[in-house]
C-alpha cells in the first residue's frame, strides 16, 4: 500500500465546507472553487474514476476504517482508530458515525435516522427540532412523485443544516402485514407505487448532496420477531413483489446505499445473503453503491463480507464487532480476499463522490422553518383521503356557529408514529407527549429523550387551525375520555368533528385493526347525540370502522406532520379539495387478511413466516379470494366530480400505451388520479389478477378535460422466469382497465401482446 503524500494543511482547508443556502429555492450550482490538492478532487472526473484514484492511495487500515461504523451516541475510543469525541459533542444522538480519512480529504459519515424528517435520535434541544413530514404512507397517498421529491429535498436541506451527510431513510417494505408497527413509515402495498414514491423521496434527499439509503432489504414486513423470522416465498413471487419495489426505487432514486434487513430470507440472514446482496442487487441490477447493515443485523464476518455486506453500521449494536479486527484477520487467513475489502471501500467512496459528500461538506445553519412547514403541509394536503361524504356534509360552511372538536388530543397536535423515525418537531414541548405505558425518561448527553412508549403529537393543533378557519364560530373541545361529556358537547353543537387515532411504532405490531380503547364507543355516543358528525382518522394504516354506516363523513388524515393541523382544517372547510388515494387496502375484518393473526414464535427462536399470498399483496389478494374490502386500494373521493372515458390501448415497440380522457364535471377545481390496471392471461388463458401498471394525477378546472397517455410498466405485465433468470411476457390477450380505484374500473380493453423476455 502507498503511503500518504504531504500537504496536511492544504487538506484541512478542503474540509471547510461551503455555507448551505437557507431555503429550498436556492441550489448550489457547483463545488466550492478551490485548487485541488489530489487528483481525485478534480470534479470533471466521474465518481468511479475519483473512487479508483483515492482507493489506490489507501492503506488496508484505512479501508477497514471505512467499513466499520459506530453508534452515534456510543462512540468509543479504540486503539489505533480516530477518536471522534468532537463529532460526538457536535452531533448528540447521531444514529451512526463512520470515521473518514482526513489526510485523503474523505469526510466522516454522520448519519441520522429519517423517513419522515430528520429524526436526530429524539433530542429535544430547540436546534435539534425539525419539521415533521407526513408519514411515509401518507406521502404515498398523494400518488404524486413531485410532492415526494420536494419532501425529500426539504429533509435533505434540514439534514445538512444540522451537519448530517447520510440519511437512513427510503423505508419501503411492502405492507404485507397492515398491522405491522412500521406500516406508517412505508409506502403501501403496491410495488409500482411504492417504488416511484420512495425513489422520488430519495432523489429529493440526494439533490442536497447527501446519501440516502433504501431499506430494509428485504422482507422485513412485520415487527413481531423481526430479528428471528425466516421469510419464505418463492423466487418468482419475491421478484414480482417486494424485490420489484426495491428495484424500481433504486432505478428512480439511485440511492447511495442500501440497508439490509434483520430477518432471514430463505433461511439466510438478509445481511449475509448472497442471493439478495450479490446476485440480485449488485450483479443483475448492477447497483454501484454500498450495502450497510441495519443496527444489530450483523451475525458474522466471513459470511457477511463474502455475501456482499460492505459496511457494519454500528458495531455496538451487534453481538460483537464483526468487521474491523475480525475482518482484518479473515483477510490475513484467506477467508476473505483483499479484493473484497477494496470493493467494499470503493463502493462507499463512489457514493460519497457521486452524491457530493466530498465536494459539498455540510455546515450547520439555521433552517427556513416556515418554507419547510409549507412543504410538509402541501404533502399532507395531497395525502388526506376523503373516504366518505354523504350527503355531502363536507366541505363545511364558515356559517357554522357551534362546532365541537372531540378526541385524540386535537387540542395539542396531530399524532405521529414512534421508533427510530420519530421526529421531535419544531414547537414541541412536554405538553405534546402522552405516555402509552409506564416508562422512565432516559438521559443521553444531558438531554432528555422521550421513552419508547411515548406518543408525540406534532403542533400546531387541529383545534387551533379549525378556530382560525372559522373565526365567527364557537369551537369547543372535549377530550373524549368521558362519553357522556363528549355526547353532551356534540348535542349542543351544529356539527361535530371527532378525531380518532391508532398509534403505531417500530418494534411492536398492533394486535388487530380495531381502534384501541373506547374510541368505537365514543363514535356511537357522539353520533347518537349529533348525526352531523365528521370522523378524522389519525392512523398508521387501515383500521376497522364498525360505525361507518352511522357517520356521514370520514377523512383519513394518517400521521400528517408539522403541517397536518392546517391541512386538515383546509380540507374540512374546502380551501383544499381532497385528492388523496389509498395506497393500501382497508379490510372489513382481520379475517380477510392472508394471516388473520400475526405470526410469531417463542422469544428469540427462529420461526418461518410463509408468504403464501406470493406476489398477490393487498388488493391483489382480495381479488384472488373474491373478497370485498371496506375501502379498496386506490380509492379516494373529491369535492369535484370526474368522468374517465374513451380508453384506447396500443402495443408497439415493446411499449403498451393507454390513452384516456378525464373531465372535471363538477363546479370545483380538483385533482384526479387516473389509474391503469392490467390482467395478464392466467394458466387457462383467461384474465388473471389485475395489477397496477401506471397512473397519472392531473389538476382540472371545472369543465376542463384532458387526454392522457399512460405507459404500462412492462414488469407488471410479466412474470419472472426463474429458469431463464429473466422477465417474460407471455403471448396472449391482456385486459387493460382504467378507473379511479382498483375496484372502480370504468372501461376495459383487450390488447394482444407477443411473447418476449428481457433482463432482470
Amino acid at each position: 500500500m502507498n503511503s500518504h503524500n504531504a500537504g496536511f494543511a492544504l487538506v484541512c482547508l478542503l474540509l471547510v465546507g461551503s455555507p448551505l443556502l437557507p431555503d429550498l429555492a436556492s441550489a448550489e450550482t457547483g463545488p466550492t472553487a478551490r485548487a485541488p490538492v489530489f487528483a481525485w478532487m478534480n470534479t470533471s472526473l466521474s465518481a468511479d474514476q475519483r473512487a479508483d484514484l483515492v482507493l489506490a492511495q489507501m492503506t488496508q487500515g484505512e479501508q477497514l476504517q471505512l467499513v466499520l461504523g459506530y453508534i452515534g451516541v456510543d462512540v468509543r475510543s479504540r486503539s489505533g482508530r480516530p477518536t471522534p469525541e468532537a463529532i460526538k459533542a457536535a452531533f448528540p444522538g447521531t444514529a451512526g458515525y463512520v470515521p473518514g480519512v482526513a489526510l485523503l480529504t474523505i469526510p466522516p459519515l454522520i448519519e441520522s435516522d429519517a423517513g419522515i424528517g430528520v429524526a436526530n435520535n429524539g433530542h429535544l434541544r430547540p436546534f435539534d427540532q425539525t419539521i415533521a413530514l407526513p408519514s411515509g404512507i401518507m406521502t404515498a397517498a398523494t400518488w404524486n412523485s413531485e410532492v415526494a421529491e420536494q419532501a425529500g429535498a426539504m429533509v435533505g436541506v434540514e439534514a445538512r443544516d444540522r451537519g448530517f451527510n447520510v440519511m437512513l431513510g427510503g423505508a419501503m417494505n411492502l405492507a404485507r402485514e397492515p398491522r405491522g408497527g412500521r406500516t406508517f413509515e412505508y409506502a403501501g402495498e403496491d410495488p409500482l407505487l411504492a417504488g416511484f414514491i420512495v425513489g422520488a423521496e430519495v432523489r429529493g434527499i440526494q439533490s442536497q448532496h447527501l446519501v440516502s439509503t433504501v431499506k430494509h432489504f428485504a422482507f422485513n414486513d412485520q415487527e413481531t420477531g423481526r430479528t428471528v423470522l425466516n421469510a419464505r416465498i418463492g423466487e418468482a413471487a419475491a421478484r414480482e413483489s417486494d424485490l420489484l419495489a426495491f428495484q424500481i426505487a433504486i432505478e428512480q432514486g439511485e440511492p447511495g446505499a442500501v440497508m439490509c434487513a434483520y430477518n432471514r430470507f430463505s433461511g439466510v440472514y438478509a445481511c449475509e445473503n448472497p442471493f439478495l446482496l450479490t446476485t440480485v442487487l449488485k450483479q443483475q441490477w448492477k447497483y454501484p453503491g454500498w450495502v450497510l447493515s441495519d443496527w444489530g443485523a450483523v451475525h458474522s464476518t466471513v459470511e457477511s463480507a463474502n455475501a456482499g455486506l460492505d459496511q457494519e453500521s454500528a458495531a455496538g449494536s451487534d453481538q460483537k464487532e464483526y468487521f474491523g479486527d475480525p475482518l482484518k484477520q479473515a483477510i490475513a487467513d484467506g477467508s476473505v480476499q483483499q479484493a473484497r475489502l477494496s470493493d467494499m471501500a470503493r463502493r462507499i467512496l463512489r457514493s460519497m463522490f457521486a452524491e457530493g459528500l466530498v465536494d459539498y461538506p455540510p455546515i450547520k445553519h439555521t433552517s427556513n422553518i416556515e418554507a419547510h412547514r409549507r412543504v410538509a403541509q402541501n404533502d399532507a394536503e395531497e395525502g388526506i383521503v376523503l373516504l366518505k361524504n354523504a350527503p355531502k356534509l363536507l366541505p363545511l360552511l364558515r356559517t357554522e356557529r357551534r362546532i365541537a372538536v372531540i378526541g385524540s388530543h386535537a387540542d395539542v397536535g396531530v399524532l405521529s408514529g414512534g421508533g427510530s423515525s420519530q421526529v421531535i418537531p419544531v414547537g414541541h414541548d412536554r405538553a405534546n407527549e402522552f405516555s402509552t405505558f409506564a416508562a422512565i425518561q432516559a438521559m443521553q448527553n444531558g438531554v432528555k429523550i422521550p421513552p419508547k412508549g411515548t406518543e408525540i403529537f406534532d403542533p400546531p393543533s387541529p383545534l387551533a387551525e379549525i378556530r382560525a378557519a372559522a373565526p365567527s364560530a364557537t369551537v369547543s373541545y372535549d377530550s373524549g375520555d368521558n362519553l357522556q361529556s363528549a355526547a353532551q358537547l356534540a348535542k349542543q353543537s351544529e356539527v361535530t368533528i371527532i378525531f380518532l387515532s391508532q398509534w403505531m411504532a417500530e418494534g411492536r405490531d398492533v394486535s388487530s385493526l380495531d381502534l384501541p380503547g373506547n374510541q368505537d364507543a365514543l363514535v356511537d355516543a357522539v353520533t347518537a347525540a349529533n348525526p352531523r358528525t365528521i370522523v378524522v382518522l389519525e392512523t398508521g394504516g387501515p383500521v376497522l370502522m364498525p360505525w361507518l354506516s352511522r357517520v356521514p363523513a370520514v377523512l383519513e388524515a394518517w400521521y400528517s406532520g408539522s403541517g397536518g393541523g392546517a391541512a386538515i382544517a383546509r380540507v374540512l372547510f374546502g380551501d383544499v379539495n381532497p385528492s388523496g388515494k389509498l395506497p393500501i387496502t382497508f379490510p372489513q375484518a382481520d379475517e380477510q387478511l392472508p394471516r388473520p393473526t400475526i405470526p410469531s414464535g417463542s422469544p428469540g427462536v427462529q420461526f418461518d413466516l410463509d408468504y403464501m399470498e406470493g406476489a398477490d399483496v393487498g388488493y391483489r389478494w382480495f381479488q384472488r379470494k373474491n373478497l370485498i374490502p371496506l375501502f379498496p386500494f386506490g380509492y379516494g373521493l373529491s369535492y369535484a366530480t370526474f368522468r374517465i372515458a374513451s380508453l384506447s390501448v396500443s402495443a408497439a415497440s415493446d411499449r403498451v400505451a393507454a390513452r384516456v380522457t378525464v373531465m372535471n364535471q363538477g363546479s370545483t377545481e380538483g385533482m384526479e388520479t387516473v389509474q391503469i390496471y392490467a390482467a395478464p392471461p392466467d394458466e387457462k388463458g383467461g384474465p388473471g389478477v389485475r395489477r397496477l401498471v401506471g397512473w397519472s394525477k392531473v389538476n382540472l378546472r371545472p369543465g376542463e378535460s384532458r387526454r392522457l397517455t399512460i405507459f404500462a410498466e412492462p414488469r407488471l405485465l410479466a412474470t419472472f422466469d426463474t429458469a431463464r433468470q429473466a422477465w417474460r411476457i407471455a403471448e396472449g390477450n391482456y385486459q387493460v382497465s382504467v378507473g379511479n380505484s382498483s375496484a372502480a374500473l370504468t372501461q376495459t380493453v383487450d390488447v394482444h401482446l407477443a411473447e418476449r423476455a428481457f433482463a432482470p
